[in-house]
């Protein structure tokens, strides 16, 4: 794997930042985007006592994305200088990924289970 130099300078790399921002957003914006569609319509409606902060604190988490973004990038990039960069982002992305899940959740009562 090649190294880069300046890890700071790595992590303004256009492929860098395009890969952080598919991970980070991306994920929020499916997820959000898909529970608030099934919840409108009518098909579906969360658990009881899950709120929207439960599902927010989740579709973060969701960015933290390790296998299938890393099996992607190599299919991705020829240049091992890119599949790098690549690599950072999916490692940067994770990182916020889970501290802003873990940020959000933690404030976040828990899910109370119903008896019956």
């Amino acid at each position: 794997m090649h190294l880069p130099e300046n890890i700071g300078k790595a992590l303004l790399e256009p492929v860098t930042l395009g890969v952080m921002a598919g991970l980070f957003f991306g994920k929020q914006i499916g997820i959000l985007g898909a529970v608030k569609l099934m919840t409108v319509t009518k098909l579906a409606s969360l658990p009881v006592g899950v709120t929207k902060r439960h599902v927010y604190g989740a579709s973060l988490l969701a960015g933290i994305g390790f296998t299938m973004s890393l099996f992607i990038a190599t299919l991705a990039f020829d240049d091992p200088v890119l599949l790098t960069d690549a690599k950072i982002g999916i490692l940067a992305a994770s990182f916020v990924s889970g501290i802003g899940g873990w940020l959000v959740l933690r404030g976040t009562p828990p899910v109370t289970r119903q008896s019956g």
